[in-house]
């Protein structure tokens, strides 16, 4: 990691001018998380966390939480930690989640979130190529058996695996065991504002994940521009839905120390227990996805839950229908689209004071000190109502890619970050997403690399080639649908494929969902696959 962290402030000269302005309106400062984290437990120390579980429930103050995670920082020290070193974490949103986090920060540590459903094809991926000294994973949760995977594991690398839960395997540690390792003695961080302290992969259009590196500042400003679109404070009350391994789940655990906003997380989403916990809690702010919005209202259509305290609800995280903001907006919610990502959290959003045309079909103006430019194919700055790539200047920015390969591609000559999406501005400077050049399915928030889905229906004894890309979807805004040719004189069926995927230990819900056999694809004159003309037909198909 050292030598990414050498890479990544070697880019910082190309957006030097744009970071030394956040640092003179206070946007940026010279405070790491750590220090920041210290300061929210002082000021919100009675600021409570609920922790809705059907595993492992609580309840907890800031101050309570903070206590413990300096002592686990000690214990991470004992275990051979130093500053700069990376500590994977692949739990739900526990107590320990929490905890694991700031006790990282405390230690000056990198934190790596794994999102909960990854297998152990992109697990082993992962902590191989971050170099990741410690892991920390539950036993079992819900239906997933983490030992199993663990087993399959190609993890060299990682000096301590620390276990949530009952059943502990051979070479491993408990997380009790870890704990009783706690002590306040350790030299504290001494990581710069600047410097990495988050590594978080995502799905590319390439075969492997890409590691996002986010420094301590590009954090603390997304969790600023938090505040500021929600007007939010100690008395704010928010529902913390993100799953952990995501950039909003990451944002949410921040935000308790940096608000104080009293927050209840939900390991699972249930939309029945959400309908209530809005309605008891009088919940005023959530994020989520168009699936987590509309299964919200549909629980309390049904059960009779009052969600009516739930003033801003920022929606995005995949293709957000317009009838679901008029329906918000029916209901008396405010809800409000946005647009952003792993690289940059929150680039675009509605305000509940915006016209309802514009909340409903626009993705939002760019958020307080975020800008955007619309790029042509030869770089060029395109006109309002012109469609080109959406390239990003913000404050929130991460640092870059944790494969050096992939930032010479991402970023312009003066530091803008090139999204791979295509859009338009309109004249009042709100964003349209029309399309994307990176080859991404984003299924209920969770993003999908087409190439990978490909990759494994390749092996496949039946299918000659494939084409996989994005099936519109009201609930989860988009799922997987994959084209196949076939070899000849075979054929295939949707359950031999999700056989197949699940015997190549892939995460379910990238296996296709819908499979089309096509005798021949549409293609350029170079040979390659317009997949812009099969998206095409399942649009057309979705809208008859």
């Amino acid at each position: 990691m050292a030598a990414v962290q050498t890479a990544l402030r070697d880019r910082l000269p190309n957006r030097r001018k744009f970071i030394d302005g956040w640092y003179a309106d206070g946007t940026y400062g010279h405070q790491n998380l750590a220090a920041a984290m210290d300061e929210g437990a002082r000021l919100y120390g009675d600021c409570e966390t609920i922790f809705h579980s059907d595993t492992r429930p609580g309840r907890v103050t800031l101050s309570a939480l903070h206590a413990r995670s300096v002592k686990l920082a000690g214990a991470l020290y004992a275990l051979g930690v130093r500053q700069g070193d990376v500590v994977a974490v692949q739990l739900p949103n526990w107590i320990e989640n929490v905890l694991a986090y700031q006790a990282a920060m405390q230690l000056g540590a990198i934190i790596l979130p794994i999102v909960h459903i990854y297998g152990p094809k992109e697990v082993s991926f992962i902590l191989r190529s971050s170099g990741a000294k410690v892991f920390i994973t539950p036993d079992r949760w819900r239906n997933i058996d983490y030992l199993d995977r663990l087993s399959r594991l190609d993890i060299a690398n990682v000096e301590h695996v620390v276990i949530v839960g009952s059943d502990i395997p051979p070479g491993a540690m408990s997380w009790q065991q870890f704990e009783d390792r706690g002590t306040d003695q350790f030299p504290r961080s001494t990581a710069g504002a600047d410097d990495p302290c988050l590594l978080v992969f995502t799905s590319g259009t390439t075969r492997d994940p890409k590691g996002v590196v986010h420094s301590h500042n590009s954090l603390i400003a997304a969790n600023k521009m938090y505040t500021e679109l929600g007007n939010m404070s100690s008395r704010t009350v928010t529902l913390g839905a993100g799953p952990a391994g995501h950039i909003g789940g990451v944002l949410n655990i921040f935000k308790l120390f940096l608000t104080g906003s009293g927050t209840i997380m939900l390991d699972n989403w249930n939309p029945e227990d959400a309908a209530q916990l809005v309605e008891k809690h009088k919940v005023d702010q959530c994020n989520g996805t168009p699936y987590f919005l509309s299964t919200l209202l549909d629980a309390a259509e049904r059960g009779g839950a009052d969600v009516s305290s739930l003033t801003r609800y920022m929606v995005g995280g995949a293709s957000v229908p317009a009838s679901l903001i008029v329906r918000c907006d029916g209901a008396g919610l405010g809800a409000c689209r946005s647009y952003g990502s792993t690289e940059v959290a929150t680039v675009t959003a509605s305000y509940i004071g915006d016209p309802l045309e514009k909340r409903a079909n626009t993705d939002g103006r760019a958020t307080p000190r975020s800008h955007i430019r619309i790029m042509g194919d030869n770089g060029e700055i395109l006109p309002v109502g012109e469609e080109g790539e959406v390239a990003i200047l913000s404050p929130q920015m991460f640092l870059g890619y944790s494969d050096p390969a992939l930032n010479a591609e991402s970023f312009t000559s003066d530091g803008w970050f090139l999204s791979g999406d295509i859009g338009k501005l309109d004249a009042d400077g709100y964003l349209i997403i029309t399309d994307r050049k990176k080859d991404i399915i984003i299924r209920g928030g969770e993003n999908i690399s087409s190439k990978e889905v490909e990759d494994v229906l390749a092996t496949h004894p039946a299918v000659f080639e494939s084409a996989v890309t994005a099936m519109p979807d009201s609930v989860l805004g988009e799922r997987v649908c994959a084209f196949v040719m076939l070899r000849p004189s075979q054929s295939l069926t949707l359950d031999q494929v999700r056989q197949h995927f699940l015997a190549a230990g892939i995460a379910k819900p990238k296996t296709p969902e819908r499979i089309v056999i096509i005798e021949e694809f549409p293609r350029t004159a170079a040979g390659k696959v317009k997949k812009f003309e099969l998206r095409k037909q399942l649009k057309d198909v979705a809208t008859a």
